[in-house]
């Protein structure tokens, strides 16, 4: 049965929030063990973010640049880029990416449905909760 715009709800949401816990906390080791700055970690953690902007043409634009940059394709492609070609600062913002990507999710800020942003796959979220 296909149901498009269906959320995930109970323990299957919980699941997928402690995977993206487990994300957040596999990245933040890996970064420790890799050895990058905490100082470029904070400054660029919230980049992600920055697509959020997108949200003031119209919600459809909006979730398509928040799904861009809150997807981990991306970040493992960037991920992948930097180790095969062994460049220390694009391996640390692609470390730096999955953690955010992590961070969200285990908040519950899912992919974003064009219905608006608080319509996301792991539930509502803020003033769109019901």
């Amino acid at each position: 049965m296909n149901m498009p715009n269906t959320p995930v709800t109970g323990a299957l949401r919980w699941l997928l929030r402690a995977e993206a816990l487990a994300v957040l906390l596999g990245s933040l080791w890996a970064y420790s063990r890799w050895g990058g700055s905490w100082t470029q970690f904070a400054l660029c953690f919230l980049l992600p973010d920055v697509a959020l902007l997108a949200y003031l043409i119209n919600a459809r634009i909006g979730a398509v640049a928040y799904n861009l940059t809150h997807s981990y394709l991306g970040a493992f492609a960037l991920l992948a880029w930097g180790v095969h070609g062994a460049q220390p600062l694009v391996i640390s913002l692609a470390l730096i990416w999955i953690a955010h990507i992590g961070f969200d999710r285990a908040l519950g800020y899912g992919l974003k449905y064009s219905e608006g942003f608080a319509f996301t796959h792991l539930g509502a979220v803020g003033r769109g909760r019901s």
